[in-house]
């Protein structure tokens, strides 16, 4: 689903409290998603950019946040790969970061 929705072998996404997160601009322009897996995604209905994740099974408070729509730098860096049993055979990591099969909760493969 993450390739699908991002067009890409993985999507980049940062969590922000919903409290702490707030759309300057374009919220009516907002369009969104729910696959067959219970999550929501939004996209924005002028470009087409992939812009927000979430999750039924996840924390209500969390918004997830798609990197690539951001136009400056973001100042994070990466902390695992989730979802990696899932992920383009092509594309493996190739870091020293912890890997879980499915998310953070999930078996841990590295």
């Amino acid at each position: 689903m993450c390739r699908k929705f991002h067009g890409a072998a993985y999507a980049t996404i940062a969590e922000a409290r919903e409290d702490d997160f707030r759309w300057i601009s374009g919220q009516n322009l907002l369009k969104s998603y729910t696959a067959n897996n219970d999550t929501t995604r939004s996209f924005c209905s002028n470009c087409g950019s992939s812009l927000t994740f979430a999750s039924a099974a996840g924390d209500p408070g969390l918004v997830e946040i798609a990197l690539g729509c951001f136009d400056d730098e973001v100042p994070i860096r990466p902390d695992a790969h989730i979802f990696v049993s899932s992920g383009a055979k092509w594309a493996a990591p190739a870091d020293d970061l912890p890997q879980y099969e499915a998310g953070r909760d999930s078996h841990r493969l590295k």
